[in-house]
Order: structure tokens, then C-alpha cells, then sequence
């Protein structure tokens, strides 16, 4: 997995990207909880489509969305439960976390929580929707529009 030229060094976030579905209102909701988190450990936040459409995450369309992952700055893909993985080894207090649930029957029983999670996350995302985007185009005051 090679980055995009297109981007600048001073674009790349210093470990790399947390990308999620983008389309899910419990997976935003979820990352920008952790957002800070996450950036003091050197990692940015973006959506699997627009990851995709800038070039920088290089898989079939038609597997865009199946997993949560992490895009290191060197080119590297984690998917799934092993990007919850990488990024609690990055947490000095998540580091337990890691160390447990890297063990061969604990990993398993992640991988199962996390599929069973993933298939049904939309469910949940029904009752935590997408917040909704800064109106661009407001209403003029009083009515008057100006020129």
C-alpha cells in the first residue's frame, strides 16, 4: 500500500489515519469521541469515502465500508479489530487492552465481538444519527436579502 503523491508531508499526520465509515452515525460519533485521544498519539481522523476518492486508501469500492481502519503514515493497512489493536499499543493506559486481547483466544473472541458489532452497527445508527451539517445557505434576516 503505497500514499497518494498528491499529499504533502506537512498534510500527513505523524502515525497516520483512523478511517471509518463516514456514513454511519454511530462510527462518527464513536472517533470523534476519541478524537482528541487519538491526535495527541499522532493520529487523524477520516471518513473511508473521502479516503477513497483522494486516492489515499487503495481498496475495491465495494469493500470501502465493510471494516474501521488504520493507515499508518508508511503506507501500512490495519483493519478491523486489529485497528482497535494498533491504536490502544499507541495508549499508554489502552496498552493492557492490547497485551490481552493480542493473545491467541482472547483476539479470537475481539474478532467475534467486533464482527457481530459491525454487521448489526447500523441498527444503532438509526438511533444515533449523523449530526446534521452547518447550513451554508441561511435564511435571510427579515426577510430582506441583500446584494
Amino acid at each position: 500500500m503505497k500514499l497518494a503523491n498528491r499529499e504533502s508531508d506537512s498534510a500527513l499526520p505523524p502515525v497516520g489515519w483512523i478511517l471509518y465509515d463516514g456514513g454511519c452515525g454511530f462510527c462518527f460519533r464513536w472517533v470523534h469521541f476519541w478524537k482528541k485521544v487519538v491526535g495527541r498519539r499522532g493520529f487523524a481522523l477520516k471518513d473511508l469515502q473521502s479516503a477513497f476518492d483522494d486516492g489515499s486508501l487503495r481498496i475495491s469500492q465495494e469493500n470501502l465500508v465493510d471494516d474501521i481502519r488504520v493507515l499508518t503514515r508508511a503506507g501500512k493497512l490495519q483493519s478491523g479489530a486489529d485497528a482497535y489493536l494498533y491504536v490502544a499499543r499507541q495508549i499508554w493506559w489502552a496498552w493492557p487492552f492490547y497485551a490481552v486481547f493480542r493473545l491467541p483466544g482472547f483476539n479470537w473472541m475481539l474478532w467475534a465481538g467486533y464482527r457481530w458489532f459491525n454487521r448489526n452497527r447500523y441498527r444503532i445508527s438509526r438511533h444515533c444519527p449523523l449530526p446534521p451539517k452547518p447550513d451554508t445557505e441561511r435564511a435571510p434576516k427579515n426577510g430582506i436579502e441583500r446584494l
